[in-house]
């Protein structure tokens, strides 16, 4: 069992973070630099239907990884605790991403234009780099580089 949910967060992961950084790489500065939101959307609307399912296969994922490594959930912000603290800024990491995306989806996307792309690259850039962030923290989990 726990083989099979570390694939799925692992498959959850590459789909996540990867389609972040084609989207910050690649079509984000073509975006911003011709003005038009056109690409993004698109990139957007194609993207949203493997992302969020990957993101949700995550989170329940990530949260029986977490059970299996602390089993005492009240544990999971003990700083002192290695382990535990990995858990914990993992999840502090899931708050950013949920935060900036409510926000994207109910303030900025529904009023995009040439006029506010800046603001989607102010979520899109961060978004990617604690995208990168849950990586090396759950790579961590296994080489002990945060301990």
């Amino acid at each position: 069992m726990f083989g099979a949910f570390l694939l799925l967060h692992i498959l959850g992961a590459t789909v996540w973070t990867g389609g972040h950084l084609v989207l910050a790489i690649t079509i984000l500065p073509r975006v911003l630099r011709e003005r038009d939101p056109a690409d993004l959307l698109r990139f957007e609307s194609a993207y949203e239907r493997i992302g969020i399912p990957a993101l949700i296969v995550q989170v329940l994922t990530g949260l029986w990884l977490a059970y299996r490594q602390v089993p005492d959930v009240g544990a999971w912000f003990a700083f002192e605790h290695p382990v535990a603290r990995l858990v914990s800024v993992k999840l502090l990491l899931l708050a950013i991403t949920v935060g900036f995306a409510i926000d994207a989806r109910l303030r900025v996307i529904p009023h995009l234009s040439d006029r506010n792309l800046r603001d989607l690259a102010w979520h899109v850039v961060p978004v990617t780099i604690v995208s990168v962030l849950f990586v090396v923290i759950g790579v961590s989990f296994r080489t002990g580089w945060f301990y």
